[in-house]
């Protein structure tokens, strides 16, 4: 997917990039993901994004799952409401997908 297909100003997955919904959070900077991809795996909160973007449950998210150990990733971006939104009316993202 480019940023050509989604609505302006949202951030498109890169390659190794996957959709996830926040399914619980776990404490000590990690919260479990329910991804696109059907799998759900335990996610870790960069310290970039630890005080400024607040992360809860159901929040929409780009994960960046782990090479070398696929039930665990990365979160690299967090959707604002507004956004998420755009991307679920748009069909971007289905609830059949997360």
């Amino acid at each position: 997917m480019s940023n050509d297909d989604l609505p302006e100003g949202i951030r498109a997955p890169e390659d190794d990039e996957l959709f996830a919904e926040v399914v619980e959070m776990l404490g000590a900077n990690r919260v479990t993901v329910r991804c696109a991809d059907g799998e759900e795996r335990t996610a870790r909160i960069p310290g970039r994004m630890r005080k400024r973007d607040w992360i809860r449950e159901g929040d929409l998210v780009l994960v960046s799952p782990w090479d070398w150990q696929d039930e665990k990733a990365d979160i690299e971006h967090r959707y604002e409401n507004r956004e998420a939104e755009q991307l679920r009316e748009g069909g971007y993202v289905t609830e059949t997908d997360i």
